[in-house]
Parts: C-alpha cells; structure tokens; sequence
C-alpha cells in the first residue's frame, strides 16, 4: 500500500513536467497565480502594518492580532499559537511556504510559524471558519498561509540586479535585539536570494509583582517579584532560495535552517534548550491556455531538546549532579501536492488537486545515571510514530451573473496512524511504601498500551458551500456552510503514562495539567454555518464588516480528569490544583461575532487622520457537561487612531478586554481580570530608510493574559502540587516596553 502511495505521490510530481514537454510554444511571462486564482474568503493582513509591528515583536503569529476572529494561546517568545474562533493549534492548518508543517514536541514548542522570522512575511491569508476545500483539510478552524517574499526578476534588457536590506531593532522589556539581512541577484531568468535574522531577549517583567516568591529552586538564583520567570529566548533563522523561470514557467528551490539554542515557556514544566531544522522546499508553477498548474515536494527533519532552564529546579537528588530530565523528539516530514486551476469558462473555475504527506516521529527521554525514578531505560513516550496523510479535492466556482458568485467542493483525506510498543524508565515493582505501586505504574501502563490495538484508519469528507451576493458597488454579503475533519494527533493519540511526572510533560495548552492519550480517539467532525456583511465605498476608502458564526462539534477531543491509581475516570472533578487529564470524545458547540471596519476621519494641514476598529466575540461550551471550553478568548476589542503626514505614519491603540470569568472546570482554568492597554507607534520612511519607534503598554499596566495559561515558570515544576508550584498563578502580560526599529533598503 505504501509504495502504491508513493507511486502515486512521484505521478502527480511528474505531471507538471509532462504537460510543459506537450506545450513549449508558450511565449507569455507568468510566474505568480493570478488574484482570481485564489479562493475567495481570505483576510489578507496587510503588509503596511506587517512593517510595522516587525520591530515590536519576534513572533510571527502576532502578525496576526488585527484578523477577526484570531487570538494567541500564550507559549514561547516566538511560538504563540494562533486560534481562529476559540480553535487553536493542531485544529488549524498553517501552511508556510506551502508546506504543511507539524510540532514535534509533546508540549508543540515548535508549531509551524516559529519557524519563520517576522522580517521574512512576504503574505498572510486567514481563512476564518468557512475554508474552501483547496487551502483546508485535517483542520476544523481555519487555515493560516504564511508565504516568504516571491523571487524577483531584473527586467527585460536590463541584464542583472543586485538588491538587499538590513534592519536591527531594540526593545526594552527584556532587553531584547535583533537583525535581520537579505540579498538578492538576479537575471532575466535566475534569482538567489539569501536572508538572515536573528532575535534573543531575556525574561521580560510585568507592570508590577505578580507573584509571592523570589526563589527558582537553583541555587543562589532569584528572581524579582515583577519578572516572568522563562520567558528568555534565542533564535536564528536562515534561507537560501533560487528560482528559474522561462516563458510561463517558474522554479522554486528553497533551503531552510533554524537553529533555535533557548526558548522558556513560562506555562510548561520543561523549556526548549535546543531546536534545530532542516528543510528543502521545491516548488514548480505554470501557466496555460487552460489556467495554472502549481506541484511541490518538500522534506522537513527536526531534532529538539528539552529539559529545565535556568529558572526552574534541576537537581532533586542531593549529590547529583547530572539530575534534569532530558527529553528528546525527532520529527521527519516528506510531502508533495500538485494542484490545478482550470478555466471552464468566462464564468467557471475548477480547482483540482492532490495531496500526500508522510509524517513519522520518536519522542524519547533518556535514562539520568543514579535516579531511581528515571533509570535504568529510556522512557518511550512516542515510539516510531507514523501519521500519514493523503487526499484528493475538487472545487467549482461559478459567477451565475454579475450580482452572484457560487462555491462548491469536496474534498476527502485517508489518516493512517500507528505507533510501535513502548516501556518507561523502570518496570520493576517495589513497595508501596518506597515509591508506590511498579514505579508510578510504567509496567501496567506500558503494557496495556502495548496489548492495545494502535492502527488506526480514517476517511475524512470535507465539504464546503459558499454564496456571495453583490448588491451593489458598497455593499456583499457571504453566505457559507462547511463540514471539516480533523484526526488526532499522534500525542493524542499515543502519549500513555498515566503517572503525574510523565503526564505533565505531556501538555500543548499551557495549563500546567499532565495529559495522557487513547488510541481509540474519533476525528473531530464541525459543522460550521457564517454570515458576512460587508458594507464599504467604492474604493474602499471606508469599510464595516460583520461576521456571526455558528460551530457544532462532534467527537471534540476534550479531556477528564483520570485517577491513576485505579486507572478510571475521577469520580468528581478536584478544583483549584494541577491534575492529570486524559483526552476524550465529547461534543461542543461555539458561537460569536466578529466586527471589523475603517474610516477616515478629517484631511487637514497637519496630515489625514482615521479610525479602525475591531471588536471579537467567541462563546464556547462542552456539549456533554455543559462546561466552558478552555482559552476561549473573552469579549476584546481594539481602537485604533491613525494619522500620516509626509513620510510619518502614527497609530494609538486602545486595547479593551473584559475579564474571562467562563472557564474551563475539568482543567481547572484560572480566571483573569478584564483590562485596557494603551500603544503608541511611530514610523518615518525616506526613500530607503524606514525608523520604527513606539511604546507598548503605555502605562505599565498589570494584567493577566486570558489566554496565556498557568505560572510554572520556576521552581519545582517536575511536580504536580508542591509549595514551589503553588496552582492559581495566571501567566501576566508585559510591562511596558518601548522599542525602536531601522530598515535601510539597498
């Protein structure tokens, strides 16, 4: 089966090739998709504020704060994880470059944007709720398109080019700085572009103490009352691409590395100490008398390292030196798609296509020399994970006359995953009265987990319908339903300790839990039904957007509160502590209303000022209990004032959140207050010089992130409850920063 796979996969790679060879006559440049091309529904955030927050932040996914409906799940300083409607990581598909990436890590330090610098955004798209078949698939949220710059040409007679830009920047809250470099030459015919940057920052500090204890559980190292303890990272990032192109037909080949040496997370147990990637990404793109042909192949391997960072407790045994707990993770990713736009006619579209991705991954902790606990083995968390994708879509738009645009597609997906037998660190029984039943119970688990049936099979159907009316030239309205399928995720899946110490390294959410999987989990099935009204000029000089949705889900991968003794479910939930969680089928529906709008406000001597807006709503409930779903984003918006004149560009941001009181029971989620932010920026643009400077947090507000989980960013956090590791902690904000930014364009 798999090499039919595969034979298959290296057809569809050959195809594009084939047809060049059948029409070489072909004398028009093209070497990007038209706009028509792509499917309707996009939010294309803009690049003129991509600028602008580059020399704010280290974090791609924050790009994202000024799409409707997208919020942050708190991580890394550069690992946020987006949500799209209270749906969030694995629940979204992210592509970068086209290619789909997934975390390799049982905490998801390294989610798909990471991998990408802010400095490197040549395009984002959101698709929010409703997402055409051709950019979905194993995701019920929503997809993220993050594209680096497009290669560019010297024009026609003008022989070559040579071009580039630097940019450094500095913020204050962490002393935080960075770079990044770009060149690129080209021909006619040929580019090479190479790009650089790289970003480091130290532990940041919130408005005010947030917190009652100084120490980390390492020696003679404190931290202040006010400073977010793992919050200190280090990453670099680095692309090399050449393209050729000739008459209708581009090559793409792009080679990316990063090393990343540190990222805490002040809402994990462990913090990434070492990520290092390795991708190629081959792309070919053509254009026909019948429409666009795109095919792509790529191979990503990560190698990652966790263990406790400086901030948090690494030796508990006396006299040992060698203690920690070091985890390793190896994920390999091979994909290849072609897929085709055909026109049927002035008014008919067709997008076909084919996908198959072969993901396999290894998640082992070795064995620490004299530990009773974690010797003599290597602990088998993942062993010899397989998850493999393939999928086939079809998608028809039609324009049924100037006031009508219609969309229809199907697409199916075939989820194989598997995953080979593990053991823990010690399979011996000892007394209870030593250290409890065979070593926190690693021989029964291992072996009910062994004696299971681990390969799982599933055929997915998505399928969406989309109507867009044009009443006029200032007002449409979109129309959609769609049916999205996700399948687990081999962390869902596979991870079997049911021991507190094992589960908590086991957790994407930042909730300070210990979580543990089952290989009968159902994929999740959402049905999704999104209304947009869009009211604007002409030239959409002004525009207001309103969008209610609708989410029903069923087999919602949630989670219950497990007893490890007896290996049930708990009888009652336990509140206001960490506890260890095993993940479920359950059933949820969510539900809000995104708005979003802009206007101008008055031209005068002193510049044109004017006003955006954003207002996001997300209600969401577990079907089954009738509880909250966790990290829903509350009620927030934000008000922006902006004004330019000449080459100044200024904004001040009013940010308003109302307090998350609606949290999640069985994880014991922990409640925020509502809040208000100010932010200042400031830019001036010459010709090939641009300055950035501004001030985030204005007033060095004190507050708790709605969605940034628990504190346990130091001390003793192997353990689930200890008075080093007090539950109740909300991870808080920054406090203020300011920041200043150069980009020098040659």
């Amino acid at each position: 089966m798999f090499c039919k796979r595969i034979t298959l996969a290296a057809t569809l790679a050959a195809l594009p090739l084939s047809i060049l060879a059948a029409e070489p006559t072909l004398t028009t440049v093209v070497v990007t998709a038209s706009k028509d091309e792509a499917p309707p529904l996009a939010t294309t955030v803009n690049m003129a504020r991509v600028q602008a927050l580059r020399p704010a932040t280290s974090d791609t996914a924050s790009l994202l704060r000024d799409v409707p409906g997208v919020s942050l799940y708190g991580a890394g300083g550069v690992s946020s994880l987006p949500a799209i409607h209270g749906l969030a990581d694995d629940r979204l598909r992210i592509k970068v470059d086209g290619m789909d990436l997934i975390a390799s890590c049982p905490n998801h330090m390294n989610p798909a944007l990471s991998y990408l610098d802010p400095t490197n955004i040549g395009s984002l798209n959101v698709y929010a709720g409703i997402t055409p078949v051709s950019v979905g698939g194993d995701s019920i949220g929503g997809t993220i398109i993050a594209d680096t710059p497009a290669p560019t040409f010297a024009a026609s007679g003008q022989g070559s080019l040579f071009k580039g830009e630097a940019s450094a920047f500095y913020r204050s809250n962490g002393n935080a700085k960075g770079g990044n470099v770009s060149a690129t030459y080209a021909t006619e015919s040929f580019n090479i572009t190479y790009t650089s940057a790289t970003a480091e920052s130290a532990n940041y500090k919130a408005g005010s103490d947030f917190k009652t204890r100084t120490d980390t559980g390492v020696t003679g190292h404190t931290l202040p009352l006010d400073e977010v303890g793992s919050t200190a990272y280090e990453t670099r990032n680095h692309m090399l691409g050449l393209a050729f192109k000739g008459g209708n037909h581009l090559f793409e080949a792009k080679f990316g590395y990063q090393d990343m040496p540190y990222q805490l997370y002040p809402n994990q147990r462990m913090d990434m100490l070492d990520n290092t990637q390795h991708r190629l990404n081959l792309r070919y793109l053509g254009q026909f008398g019948w429409g666009t042909l795109e095919a792509r192949a790529y191979y990503e391997n990560v190698d990652h390292f966790m263990d406790f960072g400086p901030d948090k407790k690494y030796l508990y045994t006396a006299g040992n030196s060698s203690q920690g707990m070091p985890m390793n993770t190896e994920g390999k990713t091979t994909g290849i798609s072609a897929k085709a736009s055909i026109d049927l006619g002035p008014r008919d579209l067709l997008r076909i296509g084919s996908e198959f991705q072969r993901y396999r991954l290894d998640d082992w902790w070795p064995a620490v020399v004299g530990s009773m606990g974690m010797s003599p083995n290597a602990f088998l968390n993942i062993n010899d994970g397989a998850r493999d994708r393939t999928a086939l879509f079809g998608e028809w738009e039609k324009r049924l006359s100037p006031q009508w645009l219609t969309l229809l597609g199907l697409r199916y997906e075939r989820v194989n995953t598997d995953a080979d037998s593990v053991h823990g660190y010690n399979t011996a029984y000892f007394p209870t009265s030593i250290i409890g039943m065979d070593m926190m119970s690693q021989k029964r688990d291992a072996s009910n987990f062994n004696n299971s049936d681990r390969s799982q099979t599933d055929s997915n159907w998505d399928m969406t319908a989309l109507a867009r009316y044009t009443a006029n030239a200032n007002y449409d309205i979109d129309l959609g339903f769609a049916r999205k399928v996700r399948s687990p995720n081999l962390y869902e899946h596979y991870s079997w300790s049911t021991a507190s110490m094992m589960a908590i390294m086991n957790n994407t959410v930042g909730d300070g839990n210990g979580y543990f999987g089952d290989a009968n989990l159902k994929p999740e099935k959402a049905y999704t039904l999104s209304v947009t009204f869009d009211w604007h000029a002409v030239d959409r000089g002004w525009e207001f957007k309103a969008t209610p949705y609708y989410t029903r889900v069923t087999d919602y991968i949630d989670a219950v509160q497990w007893n490890g003794a007896t290996n049930l479910q708990a009888v009652a939930n336990t509140p206001n502590q960490f506890n260890v969680l095993k993940y479920v089928n359950q059933s949820a529906r969510l539900y809000g209303i995104d708005l979003s709008g802009h206007l101008p406000l008055a031209k005068t001597g002193f510049g044109e000022w004017g006003l955006k807006g954003l207002l996001n709503y997300t209600n969401g409930e577990n079907r089954d209990t009738g509880n909250d779903l966790y990290n829903i984003m509350p009620l927030n918006a934000k008000l922006t004032l902006t004004h330019q004149y000449g080459g100044w560009n200024n904004g001040v941001e009013f940010i308003m959140v109302k307090a998350n009181n609606d949290t999640s029971d069985v994880r014991n989620e922990i409640e925020t207050s509502g809040y208000n932010l100010i932010n200042l920026r400031s830019s001036y643009s010459w010709k090939q010089t641009r300055v950035d400077f501004g001030i985030e947090n204005l007033f060095d507000k004190r507050y708790d992130l709605p969605t940034g989980g628990a504190y346990t960013g130091q001390g003793s956090t192997m353990l689930l409850n200890t008075a080093n590791m007090p539950w109740g902690i909300a991870v808080p904000g920054m406090g203020r920063s300011l920041y200043a930014g150069v980009n020098v364009k040659f």
